[in-house]
C-alpha cells in the first residue's frame, strides 16, 4: 500500500489536507493524526469495515476496545445512553483534553469498537489537527495509538511511519505531541467511578472536581489470563522496545546503587546498556560504561511524560541489548508514567 505523508504547520493555510483526511474517514479508509496526547489511528467509528481496517494493521487483538472521538457534545449523546451529572462536570472541566470517560453504548456504536462491551469509550482531543479533522468528517472517529500492537505509541510522524507506513494510506503530521501519554480513562458506567488507565488528568485532579474515584488494581500490576477488560491498555503488554526493560524501585539511594551495579553487570557480560534515568539522577552514572537517557525531571513529572514513548524507541534505535529504568513515585503523573513502564518492562522489577 503507498502511504502519503502531509504536514499541517498552519490549520487555516494547510486546511486542504484536513478536509482531505476527512475525505479518507468518509470513504471508510485509515487516517493517521496527531493528538495532545499520541498519534492516532483512525477509521469511522460508526463503520465496522473500516474499524476491522485498524486491528489489521496495528495487529492489534480484537477484545482490545477502541476510544471514540468526537469534536460536538451532540454526538456524544448519540453514542451513549446515560451521562451522569459527575460526567457533565468532568466535560466542562477537562473536554477538550486527555480525559477518556466510559459509558453505556448507544446502538450507533459497533461491537467492533468495544470488543463486545456494552460501554464505549469517548473523549473529546484538544489537539486543532484532531479536533478539525473530526468536525470536518462529520463523524465519530475511532482511534487507537498510531503504531504496531505493543511498541512505544508514537509521539511524532516519524514513530507512525517507523511503524506503519505501507500499512495505511494516509498520515498527517501536525508535529510533536505535547502531553506524551494516552489520555485517562475513566470508568463511569457503574456507581463508582474507576480509572482503568491513568493519564495527564490526574487522579488528584479529577477529584478536586468529583470526590473520591477508585484506581483499578490492575493498574500497577500485571492482568491475569481470561481477564476481560474495559479500557485499552490494560491486557497487554505494551510501550515495550525490542530490548527487555528492567525496573528498579525503592527509595532513591537504592535506586542509584542498583541501576548502576545492574548496569555494570549486564556492560561487562557484553550487552549494550541503556540507563534511564531523570535529571536529578544522570550525573550518577557519566563514569559506567553503558548509555544513560534522561527521561525528564522527578521534579517535573510531566517533562518524564511526554519524553518516555520517545526515549524507548531511542533504546531501538542505539540498539541496547538491555534496558534498565529508573521508577518514579506513582503519585499524580507519576501514576501514568509507572503504569506505562511496568507494561514495557513486562512488570520486570528490582527493589
Amino acid at each position: 500500500m503507498k502511504t502519503i505523508v502531509r504536514t499541517v504547520e498552519d490549520i487555516d493555510r494547510d486546511y486542504h489536507i484536513i478536509e482531505e483526511g476527512a475525505e479518507y474517514i468518509r470513504q471508510g479508509k485509515l487516517v493517521a493524526f496527531p493528538t495532545e496526547t499520541v498519534y492516532g489511528l483512525g477509521a469511522n467509528a460508526l463503520d465496522e469495515k473500516a474499524v476491522k481496517h485498524i486491528f489489521e494493521a496495528k495487529g492489534r487483538p480484537s477484545d482490545n476496545p477502541l476510544i471514540v472521538h468526537i469534536a460536538s457534545l451532540d454526538n456524544l449523546e448519540r453514542l451513549v445512553t446515560n451521562l451522569p451529572e459527575s460526567g457533565r462536570l468532568l466535560i466542562d472541566k477537562f473536554w477538550p483534553g486527555p480525559l477518556t470517560l466510559i459509558l453505556p453504548k448507544s446502538d450507533l456504536i459497533p461491537n467492533e469498537v468495544t470488543a463486545g462491551l456494552d460501554t464505549v469509550a469517548i473523549r473529546m482531543p484538544s489537539h486543532p489537527v484532531a479536533y478539525s479533522l473530526i468536525r470536518a468528517s462529520s463523524l465519530p472517529i475511532a482511534a487507537p495509538s498510531a503504531n504496531r500492537s505493543g511498541r512505544p505509541s508514537p509521539t511524532s510522524a516519524r514513530h507512525v511511519v517507523e511503524d506503519l507506513y505501507g500499512r495505511i494510506p494516509l498520515i498527517i503530521d501536525g508535529g510533536e505531541c505535547s502531553v506524551g501519554l494516552e489520555s485517562t480513562v475513566l470508568d463511569m458506567s457503574g456507581q463508582i467511578p474507576i480509572i482503568l488507565r491513568p493519564g495527564g488528568i490526574t487522579r488528584e485532579m479529577i477529584e478536586d472536581v468529583i470526590g473520591a474515584v477508585e484506581v483499578d488494581k490492575r493498574v500497577l500490576t500485571p492482568p491475569k489470563e481470561g481477564d476481560r477488560v474495559r479500557s485499552p491498555g490494560m491486557k497487554y503488554t505494551h510501550y515495550a522496545p525490542k530490548a527487555p526493560v528492567i525496573i528498579v524501585d525503592g527509595n532513591i539511594d537504592n535506586i542509584k546503587t542498583k541501576v548502576k551495579d545492574r548496569a555494570r553487570e549486564y556492560s561487562l557480560s557484553g550487552k549494550k546498556v541503556v540507563v534511564l534515568a531523570t535529571e536529578e539522577t544522570a550525573s550518577m552514572y557519566e563514569d559506567g560504561d553503558f548509555m544513560v537517557f534522561v527521561m525528564g525531571s522527578r521534579a517535573c513529572p510531566s517533562t518524564i511524560a511526554s519524553n518516555l514513548f520517545a526515549v524507548l524507541r531511542k533504546c531501538d534505535e542505539v540498539g541496547a541489548d538491555i534496558v534498565i529504568a529508573e521508577a518514579i513515585e506513582e503519585t499524580h503523573e507519576g501514576l501514568a508514567i509507572m503504569n506505562r513502564m511496568l507494561r514495557a518492562a513486562a512488570f520486570r522489577v528490582i527493589k
